[in-house]
């Protein structure tokens, strides 16, 4: 029978030879799977801006469903969840907003680290305070630092803080 090949877009598998292969990743409907799977990842305001130049499909309006499905040219958004899309954009140009606001001078990791430096320098000449008192208030603005770190969406998972009761690992796992 020979190798089959699995096109993960369509989700169908068919004989891999040279000729299947080519007539299939040319095909219309290989072509309506591949754009429907990069339409999960765009952003909310590309897809707004689509929409909003799109008519309405009336097939869609009158019966509630259309026989292009996702691949019909017209929109098929009800101006509830148009409007609902909007306060979506505007909810996160808000927040991209508030983000940017964040990072104004002074805030940023560097002078985070000289000021911390300075008190350090400062405390150490003085010697008035113990290495505990020292100890508490870098940790308070070491939490300043990691709630500034955890305010931004999408912090890859080596940023993350490890859960409170730590990682679970099983005893008998079998590597490979």
């Amino acid at each position: 029978m020979g190798k089959r090949y699995f096109c993960d877009y369509c989700e169908r598998s068919f004989q891999d030879n040279m000729h299947n292969r080519k007539k299939h990743l040319n095909g219309v409907q290989h072509h309506r799977a591949k754009n429907a799977w990069f339409d999960n990842f765009r952003d909310t305001e590309a897809i707004l801006r689509d929409e909003q130049l799109k008519k309405p499909c009336r097939k869609f309006l009158q019966k509630g469903i259309c026989d292009f499905g996702l691949g019909c040219r017209f929109s098929h958004m009800s101006e509830e969840e148009m409007f609902a899309l909007q306060r979506q954009v505007e909810e996160e140009r808000r927040i991209k907003e508030g983000l940017d606001d964040a990072f104004v001078p002074g805030r940023s990791i560097e002078d985070w680290l000289s000021r911390r430096e300075k008190r350090r320098a400062a405390l150490s000449s003085k010697g008035d305070l113990k290495p505990e008192e020292e100890d508490e208030e870098e940790a308070e603005t070491d939490s300043d630092v990691l709630q500034h770190l955890l305010s931004i969406p999408d912090l890859p998972p080596s940023l993350l803080p490890p859960p409170p009761g730590g990682w679970k690992v099983k005893v008998n796992t079998e590597w490979g």
